[in-house]
């Protein structure tokens, strides 16, 4: 039973610093790299129909070019509040529309821009190392807690941590990897 618990805490924690990845994934799909992205605005919040809605449940994006996302909204009738929702967003982009779509065009990033946005995406990464930093002091103590309680032997307890710590090992250098990209595709000219 005892091993078995041990292995169910390792579980635990790889499943949560997985789920720390995929969250710093999402924040770094949300810096703007001057190329036209749906993830940008798929998750503005926008009142609709008496409730708070997400836009990728109102609207369908496509790409026509690089530096164009164009807004298809479901229903016409949608079309001014997710222009408001855009205009909102301070995402710094002038939404147009023709009565039927929303057309954002994306300006080039200036060097001083690109710089700043490479500073945003290394403070989400160094989120992303708190939590998976976070997750791992939680499997200590779950870890410490099962050697209190006795029935696990220290050694089993001290193999467990070795694992857990090669284990944050590997997904804060995931992270770093994650980083190192996004910091090249902010920088490419």
């Amino acid at each position: 039973m005892s091993s078995e618990d041990i292995e169910l805490v390792l579980l635990e924690a790889e499943e949560k610093m997985e789920a720390a990845i995929a969250h710093t994934r999402r924040e770094f799909s949300s810096v703007r790299t001057g190329r036209a992205s749906s993830a940008l605005v798929e998750r503005l919040s926008v009142t609709a129909y008496g409730v708070e809605m997400r836009m990728q449940e109102l609207a369908s994006f496509s790409v026509p070019e690089a530096r164009q996302l164009i807004v298809t909204p479901h229903d016409a009738g949608n079309l001014d509040v997710i222009e408001k929702a855009i205009v909102n967003s301070n995402l710094g982009l002038s939404p147009s529309n023709d009565g039927r779509i929303i057309r954002l065009n994306f300006p080039p990033l200036t060097e001083e821009r690109r710089r700043d946005l490479v500073r945003v995406v290394g403070s989400m990464a160094e989120d992303g190392k708190q939590r998976v930093n976070g997750v791992r002091r939680q499997s200590r103590k779950e870890l410490d807690d099962l050697a209190n309680d006795g029935g696990v032997s220290k050694d089993d307890v001290a193999r467990a941590e070795s694992g857990l710590d090669a284990l944050k090992d590997r997904f804060i250098g995931m992270i770093d990897v994650v980083q190192a990209e996004k910091e090249e595709e902010l920088l490419e000219v």
